[in-house]
């Protein structure tokens, strides 16, 4: 198990433009040759996005791009016809395929606040596809079929207990809360990356936990 905390993030984003961006990969102008990938999972970025600010059109191909609104509204648009609202609590997934464009914009009153995450499909190719889920409900497994992987959203009460799964790579990520993980203390922003089958026992914190939970393929 290796734990990495929020700290250990790259900075990026423009503070000028209203966009601050923390990185938990290499990622554009932050390269570590040590810290490219963990399995599937190419990036994990959490994006704060003042009123009015965002990302203008741009490209994505052979990429499966799954995001989790936490606070505020994410406007979406992109070259497949597709444009939604995706709001605190929603998940949303982009499928890229062999390409496609698009927007992700904060046209709200309010700060927003989303965790976006990219995987490497197993396959290349293919049509783009999109998908929104409302209101996504605690630990109910929201599977990316075309990486092979699976995605919950663990919701645990204070000092609640749960089991890792045993997937060939496992990847948790604190959205809100904390929690203890293996003697390791978590919080918001922190990530652990686990190998090797069972995992260990997560226990939440005092005041419970939100956390993005990855079981991905060997």
């Amino acid at each position: 198990m290796l734990v990495r905390h929020a700290a250990q993030r790259y900075a990026g984003g423009d503070a000028a433009a209203g966009v601050e961006s923390l990185h938990a990969f290499s990622f554009g102008r932050f390269y570590d040759p040590d810290n490219l990938r963990f399995g599937a999972l190419l990036a994990c970025n959490e994006e704060r996005l003042a009123p009015g600010a965002g990302f203008d059109e741009h490209p994505h191909s052979h990429t499966e791009i799954v995001t989790w609104v936490v606070t505020g509204e994410l406007t979406h648009r992109d070259s497949a016809g597709h444009a939604t609202v995706v709001r605190a609590g929603d998940l949303q997934r982009l499928g890229s395929a062999s390409g496609v464009r698009h927007v992700e914009r904060n046209d709200c009153q309010e700060p927003l606040v989303f965790v976006q995450m990219w995987l490497t499909p197993l396959e290349p190719g293919g049509e783009p596809e999109y998908e929104v889920v409302r209101g996504v409900r605690d630990a109910v497994p929201y599977p990316v079929e075309r990486a092979g992987a699976a995605l919950r959203v663990w919701r645990p009460g204070a000092g609640e207990r749960r089991a890792l799964p045993g997937a060939p790579y496992v990847y948790l990520h604190v959205v809100r809360g904390g929690a203890r993980l293996d003697g390791e203390l978590l919080g918001p922003g922190d990530s652990a990356r686990i190998t090797g089958g069972a995992g260990p026992e997560l226990v939440a914190g005092p005041a419970g936990a939100e956390a993005l939970l990855w079981e991905l393929p060997g």
